[in-house]
């Protein structure tokens, strides 16, 4: 608004909603209901801006906020000329850091609690270790058993058992992890948009499920009247209390030929009440509540599959609403109860600042998206934490670096908003923590090629007494340790390659990581020399390689460097095992 946008275009989904048409914000509630007020408000004083929505006939249709009138955009362009393939990022294979990140982080989420989580490899992986949690608990636990982990931390702030009670899920982008949540059973925790309920939902007062108890626990507590008026009836049916049959007259509670009074003193009438008038569960509980969403083309797929009911326990909406407490903070501290919120960082310094956006040297990597908001909403709920994870390591070779670094000149998260910290190698837990401290559970988690190193920068300048050892049980964080520990469950059939399935084909996921593994080669020249002469003398099947060469349009080189190019392809297809050698 500020830079004077006067046009605002969007996809919307279309359909008839009981015989009137009606517009669906769907994958994108999240900056068009709080900006629609605001361009109203610029139109009130004179400025022409147009909005534009295009109506896109494989847009999954998404209820609730997500719902909009016919006409409130001013213009509506549905044609087949427009209806491209919807936009689909395809699912990443997640590396054994990512995995054993996912695996830590997953122990500090609490049954009963609330999950924020983002796209890419590492929210796959949380999404597998939760998944294994709660379908193989047994092969989960045996697996946590073996990582170097505070049992106490656990126990405090997490968990290892499978989700009885459920997840609620509340996240600016609702990724296709969470389809796989729902699926699972996992993201089944609902909310309610009624702090007097959600209240005595959190207290163990009342469920989901309605009952003669419910309705005694509402008087109780004075939410509604023991001379119902008509404001506690529409409460009533509106949260499921009382069934849609039930309807309000001047002489009383109407079910069919029935009228019974609204006097529930009484408790002849109150167990008539109960008996004819009470619903089976309570209704307009939420899942999931998302900003916007986007995924491979199975989650579109999902989300198009799910009946109305199932569907309208997502509840798309605005970043005002998911990012922060101010829409309404006693209501959102009620739902968002144990909350971890978890996102990624590509350093740490040893203060316990975070880098996730860009570089000292001004190069801006992305926008910081929700990630503030979230690790600050951490400190604002009282039984909330942030965990951001960090590879230990970037690079390989004479350019492997440290992502756990004494200080860096350019940070996101202050040091001052510090929680938890979660690499490959384990959980740093920093709220409330020393200087000293800090720097220690940070170089606990960091690679060992690289402790020696902090610890010795953190006592040149007083941060750490110089009488401290690390203790033995962190000198052995080594990649090799973490490919023992997920080799032999890996034998098992667990943690593969592509944990929510993928997209690609077999020889496009071949051809990804053997071309993962050239790029790394190159930036050795003497490995790479070598490569190039082994390269030509290895041969390999040409009928089994050229399905690969043709999909790299490398089946027929013209030039020296491509003929290069396809011996060192088939060299890393044969080394990877995808080609079998003559």
């Amino acid at each position: 608004m500020i830079n004077g946008v006067n046009v605002l275009a969007q996809i919307v989904a279309k359909k008839e909603i009981d015989g009137r048409p009606q517009l669906s914000l769907s994958c994108n509630t999240d900056v068009t209901l709080d900006i629609m007020p605001l361009i109203e408000e610029e139109r009130a004083k004179g400025k022409k801006i147009v909005t534009i929505a295009q109506v896109h006939d494989d847009l999954p249709f998404m209820y609730n906020r997500a719902m909009v009138e016919n006409d409130y955009f001013d213009f509506q362009v549905h044609s087949p000329a427009y209806q491209t393939r919807l936009f689909a990022p395809p699912n990443m294979s997640v590396p054994n850091p990512d995995y054993m990140a996912g695996l830590y982080a997953s122990t500090l989420i609490k049954d009963g609690g609330t999950l924020q989580i983002g796209i890419g490899s590492l929210g796959d992986a949380i999404v597998y270790a939760c998944k294994l949690r709660q379908t193989d608990n047994d092969v989960y636990k045996h697996v946590v058993d073996s990582l170097n982990i505070d049992k106490k931390l656990i126990s405090e702030y997490g968990g290892v058992d499978a989700f009885d009670k459920g997840l609620y899920g509340s996240s600016e982008m609702f990724v296709n992890g969470f389809m796989h949540l729902i699926k699972s059973g996992i993201v089944k925790r609902k909310v309610y948009d009624d702090l007097d309920l959600q209240r005595l939902i959190n207290e163990g007062k009342i469920g989901e499920t309605v009952s003669p108890s419910t309705l005694e626990c509402l008087l109780n507590e004075s939410i509604i009247s023991h001379q119902l008026t008509h404001s506690d009836f529409i409460y009533l049916q509106r949260w499921g209390i009382f069934s849609d049959a039930v309807q309000w007259a001047e002489d009383g509670l109407k079910i069919g030929e029935t009228t019974l009074s609204v006097n529930l003193l009484e408790q002849a009438n109150f167990a008539s009440v109960c008996e004819l008038c009470l619903g089976d569960n309570l209704k307009g509980g939420i899942y999931m509540h998302g900003g916007f969403y986007l995924g491979p083309q199975d989650f579109y797929q999902a989300l198009r599959d799910m009946s109305r009911e199932e569907n309208e326990k997502i509840c798309m909406s605005s970043v005002g609403h998911i990012n922060q407490l101010d829409y309404n903070h006693p209501l959102l501290s009620a739902q968002r109860k144990h909350a971890r919120f978890i996102n990624t960082g590509m350093m740490v310094t040893l203060s316990g600042a975070v880098v996730s956006d860009g570089l000292e040297n001004g190069t801006v990597v992305s926008g910081v998206g929700g990630q503030y908001n979230f690790v600050s909403m951490a400190h604002a709920l009282p039984d909330a934490r942030s965990i951001l994870c960090v590879r230990s390591t970037r690079g390989s070779g004479k350019d492997l670096q440290s992502n756990i670094t004494p200080h860096y000149g350019h940070i996101t998260i202050p040091r001052h908003l510090r929680d938890i910290i979660v690499t490959e190698y384990g959980i740093a837990d920093l709220r409330g923590k020393t200087d000293e401290q800090i720097a220690i559970e940070l170089i606990k988690v960091a690679d060992s090629r690289f402790q020696q190193e902090l610890l010795e920068d953190m006592k040149s300048k007083g941060k750490v007494r110089e009488s401290f050892t690390l203790p033995a049980e962190y000198k052995e964080n080594y990649p090799e340790k973490l490919a023992g520990i997920l080799k032999s469950a890996r034998e098992k059939g667990l943690f593969p390659p592509f944990p929510l399935g993928s997209d690609f084909t077999d020889e496009e996921i071949a051809l990804g990581k053997s071309l993962k593994d050239l790029k790394a080669l190159m930036a050795h020249p003497r490995q790479m020399i070598k490569a190039v002469i082994r390269s030509f003398v290895h041969k390999v099947d040409a009928d089994e390689a050229r399905p690969f060469l043709e999909r790299l349009s490398l089946d027929h080189p013209d030039s020296t460097k491509d003929k290069i190019l396809q011996h060192l392809i088939l060299l890393e297809l044969e080394e990877n095992g995808y080609l079998k050698p003559m």
